[in-house]
């Protein structure tokens, strides 16, 4: 499977895909279509148990979408590339079952910042510079930034961030829960590599469980989420590995998951 835009390791239990449009990575139309794919080989790759994305170069992980490609396009042709390309593509990464974990790095801005929302985690090296800053050019944010970064940050951080278009450092970023954990540059790779090992041995069928009902739940009202629990819980605690697990527990010895 060849790329141009990306770079795809496949190094089980995980997998590593690398934006390589260095120095600043732009998100152009083609690196959309081969994340997706890259993202969908994953998802269907029973060796694959966590995802880590990252990207090439020292200065970015993303410094936004690749403005030249869209600036001239008519509302209708902007719809048709934002279904096309980015929607496809981080609708694609914010559904795969598997965990996600952003592994950034300096600047990561507009929709590399976007891109970093859609994992369920994200590792910072302590030079990351974050933020939205569409507003400055007289645009908003089309990929998800109105939407997920109120859920992650809260509603009034979220709209002094978009409206002022201010960037927001490692440290800021750590505080507000923007990201989980900031390190050294020169572990970013090793701590995003040593998480996605730990979370790719976790019983499959019940973190992929944990996943749905926290990003479904969200868009529910508390009752039907506490349902969608109960259900869940029932599914994983009557499968193979929720069986294998209590049975291990029980009797004090180490379990032995089998991923069904």
């Amino acid at each position: 499977m060849g790329f141009e835009s990306i770079i795809v390791r496949k190094e089980p239990p995980i997998g590593i895909i690398t934006l390589n449009r260095p120095p600043y990575n732009p998100l152009c139309v083609n690196s959309y279509f081969e994340l997706y794919e890259a993202i969908s080989d994953f998802g269907n790759d029973d060796t694959i148990g966590a995802i880590i994305i990252t990207a090439a170069g020292e200065k970015a992980f993303a410094a936004g979408l690749d403005v030249k490609e869209v600036m001239d396009k008519s509302i209708a042709e902007t719809l048709d590339f934002l279904w096309a390309a980015p929607r496809k593509a981080l609708d694609g990464l914010t559904a795969v079952r598997k965990p996600t974990i952003a592994a950034l790095f300096g600047l990561v801005l507009g929709g590399g910042c976007e891109l970093a929302l859609c994992c369920d985690l994200r590792i910072a090296a302590d030079d990351v510079i974050l933020g939205v800053p569409e507003i400055n050019l007289g645009l908003m944010p089309g990929s998800g930034g109105t939407q997920r970064l109120p859920r992650l940050v809260g509603v009034a951080k979220a709209k002094e961030m978009l409206f002022t278009g201010d960037n927001v450092n490692a440290g800021e970023a750590h505080r507000i829960g923007l990201v989980n954990k900031v390190v050294p540059r020169d572990r970013l790779m090793e701590e995003a590599t040593t998480m996605a090992r730990k979370l790719a041995v976790k019983p499959k069928m019940a973190l992929e469980l944990i996943k749905k009902c926290v990003d479904n739940g969200l868009n529910m009202d508390i009752g039907s989420a506490l349902t969608f629990e109960m259900d869940s819980f029932s599914i994983a605690f009557t499968s193979d590995d929720g069986r294998e697990g209590v049975n291990a527990f029980v009797e004090k010895r180490k379990p032995a998951y089998k991923g069904r």
